[in-house]
């Protein structure tokens, strides 16, 4: 089958310009019998794996079959579903919880359900990309604002013309492992009448009282005027995204929120290992602080300031040296996350490291000697 000349032609020129960045992608298959040493997943617990997390996953399959067989407002709402959502409200204290099929359309959901063409949207410049596309999808002014700019966003909503308006921020920055600044941006909100809307997708199982997430930990959940959406295939080695929300949200969501009504509702055995990571993380309380423990060792191994959540960053600047140092650390046994643009500005290629509860001091004393041997390569 042949390409029409003209998109044979342009799609020719994009891949030379991808190559010459620097900045191609390739798919590379994992076996489940890889003997690289993982620090590129989100697996932040190392519950993937559990037994019971699978015995979760397996036990819901044969309840409900392989597939929710409908969306959430038809056939695919189970008793299982309605239970998830009622631990994890419980969980991190808010009044409701939506289960969606992605963490991805969770954010869509969420920002164009609330906003439109009568609303302002302020966004962090660093949000995730997620909540890039909700904006688009919004209708609503957008406002970027300074990554972590409390004062930019007070004077957006000081100036707008618009009377709804919400905030977007993650919790912990997907790529440099940041904490947002949630008092005070939250002290903004409230002053001007908005809503905060907080990405836990990072901070769900690894910050907060028993991983109750940064939102939790800084004393905002179950706040009327906070959103919380949060990712189920990170902390809690499943699949899915959630609202965390008040209640009128949740139904105003299940009435208007296009990623929940037109999709398939997440599949039962998704449903199941969430529901069993949740029951081990309530039990071993201590995974998120041994977490962030195997981080700080894998950040002085990598010479960069001790991380404040699971993601280790590692800048080093044009795509290609990234590459190569991934290419390096792989070649010795450990597989790293490389970002390159469009995931991170232009100037900023980094290594991306994340931190596993599951890591055995053996497994990190020797992550750290290659991660100190890749750095010493790379100043040289």
């Amino acid at each position: 089958m042949t390409l029409p000349p003209v998109y044979r032609t342009w799609l020719g020129d994009v891949e030379r310009s991808r190559r010459a960045s620097g900045l191609r992608r390739t798919l590379v298959s994992r076996s489940s019998d890889s003997p690289l040493l993982d620090l590129a997943s989100n697996d932040y617990l190392g519950l993937t794996g559990h037994p019971e997390v699978v015995e979760g996953a397996v036990a819901a399959t044969r309840e409900w079959g392989a597939g929710a067989t409908g969306s959430r407002l038809v056939t695919g709402t189970t008793d299982a579903h309605a239970c998830l959502e009622r631990e994890l409200a419980d969980f991190v204290g808010a009044e409701s919880a939506l289960v969606f099929s992605s963490g991805y359309t969770a954010n869509l959901g969420v920002v164009t359900a609330l906003t439109g063409r009568d609303a302002l949207v302020v966004s962090d410049a660093a949000v995730h990309a997620s909540l890039v596309d909700a904006c688009r999808l919004s209708r609503a002014r957008v406002q970027v604002t300074p990554h972590g700019d409390v004062d930019a966003v007070a004077a957006a909503l000081r100036t707008r013309t618009e009377e709804r308006a919400i905030v977007l921020t993650d919790s912990v920055f997907s790529t440099d492992g940041d904490l947002a600044p949630l008092r005070a941006l939250h002290d903004v909100t409230s002053r001007h009448r908005a809503l905060l809307v907080v990405d836990e997708a990072h901070g769900l199982g690894v910050r907060g009282d028993g991983g109750r997430g940064w939102v939790h930990e800084s004393g905002l959940a179950g706040s009327g005027d906070v959103v919380v959406t949060a990712t189920l295939s990170k902390s809690l080695a499943a699949q899915g995204g959630v609202v965390l929300a008040p209640e009128a949200v949740r139904a105003h969501l299940v009435d208007s929120a296009r990623s929940f009504i037109f999709d398939t509702a997440l599949a039962p055995a998704a449903v199941g290992a969430a529901r069993a990571a949740l029951g081990v993380l309530r039990r071993e309380s201590d995974l998120p602080s041994r977490v962030l423990r195997r981080a700080a060792q894998l950040a002085a191994a990598a010479g960069v300031p001790g991380p404040r959540s699971a993601v280790v960053s590692v800048v080093l600047g044009d795509a290609d040296r990234a590459t190569d140092a991934a290419a390096r650390c792989r070649d010795a046994g450990l597989h790293v996350g490389c970002f390159r643009p469009p995931s991170v500005p232009d100037g900023t290629s980094r290594l991306r490291l994340t931190a596993r509860a599951s890591l055995t001091d053996a497994e990190t004393d020797y992550a750290c000697a290659v991660l100190a041997d890749v750095r010493a390569e790379a100043a040289a």
